[in-house]
């Protein structure tokens, strides 16, 4: 049996969630799957190396080898005290969030696993051999609850999620349907009032969140740069008639044949990402076309990204799991 380590830090948002669906896609395929789930602090960066020096020193000692693992997939960082633990070792890393002091670690890397099609040439650029596998998201879909002719907006505390000039464009238009915000007290730079908005700062429990997500028909994604996109594929998932930026790789999740599509006005850079930004023209130009869509073709529109998820799903767990095979042979 092929033996996967999953290393990442357990931040308790999108990298702890990124290791669950690693698990359970791997575990699947019948791989032996462990999560190393990194915590913060600074005892640990001293004392977590120098544990996992002593593991592979007895093992050694031990006449078993210095390799535990056959694949290590690190999500985002290259954590380098893990190196030695496997025969191979893959980076799947985010453009908007590779750290620069990972380049010197890069020889060592035999493969970056990349979730979009846009991050290919990036990684390649890097002297990296690079591997699309895509990735999933969780199934949020609820059949029971009742559809709203309302849009949602789900900012968490991203401050790449192009918040801010949705909030100023909506607060202009107070004869559209309602917006419903949801941020952390993180990111959001004041509660915004106004008779069409809902803009709720804080902790919300999941169920309600799944409700708020399968209850609105319309959901804005106007992100700046995704290294996945979470929000836009659940988004998806639900069935729901999703907005984003017309931008990689944004538009490789998001179709005019499955959502809409929002022209970006200027650009900038995070990391090795290009970031885009879009102007309030722009967006009351998509909000304008989906009030005027007929209710028989956004209901077309919510299929269609329906089934598009359920086919990436399959996809990714499927091109996951001949990856690791075929390094681990």
């Amino acid at each position: 049996m092929i033996r996967v380590n999953l290393i990442a830090r357990d931040n308790g948002f999108g990298l702890s969630r990124n290791l669950h669906l690693l698990h359970d896609a791997l575990a699947a395929a019948d791989f032996e799957v462990t999560v190393s789930g990194i915590r913060r602090g600074a005892l640990r960066k001293i004392l977590h190396p120098a544990r996992l020096r002593a593991r592979t020193l007895a093992r050694r000692l031990a006449g078993r080898g210095p390799q535990r693992w056959d694949v290590n997939l690190m999500l985002e960082r290259v954590r380098s005290e893990y190196l030695a633990t496997a025969r191979r070792n893959v980076l799947l890393p985010h453009p908007e969030w590779f750290d620069q002091r990972d380049r010197k670690w890069l020889p060592r890397l035999d493969r970056a696993f990349v979730l979009t099609r846009h991050a290919v040439p990036i990684f390649e650029s890097l002297g990296l051999q690079t591997e699309y596998t895509g990735f999933t998201s969780e199934d949020r879909r609820d059949p029971s609850v009742p559809r709203e002719h309302a849009f949602f907006h789900l900012a968490g505390r991203s401050a790449n999620k192009g918040t801010e000039t949705l909030l100023a464009t909506w607060r202009h238009h107070p004869g559209w349907p309602c917006l419903t915000v949801l941020q952390s007290p993180r990111a959001a730079r004041e509660t915004v009032r106004a008779s069409n908005i809902t803009h709720r700062v804080g902790y919300i429990a999941d169920a309600e969140l799944k409700r708020i997500q399968n209850a609105h028909r319309f959901h804005l994604c106007p992100s700046e740069t995704e290294g996945f996109g979470h929000y836009l594929v659940e988004a998806m998932g639900v069935g729901a008639v999703v907005a984003t930026l017309d931008a990689p790789p944004m538009n490789e999740m998001v179709t005019r044949e499955r959502g809409a599509l929002i022209a970006p006005a200027r650009t900038g850079t995070q990391s090795l990402a290009t970031t885009y930004f879009y102007d309030e023209a722009a967006l009351e130009h998509a909000v304008e076309r989906l009030l005027s869509t007929p209710d028989d073709e956004l209901e077309r529109m919510g299929t269609a990204a329906r089934t598009w998820f359920e086919d990436n799903d399959r996809a990714f767990k499927s091109r996951i799991a001949e990856a690791v095979r075929a390094l681990a042979a």
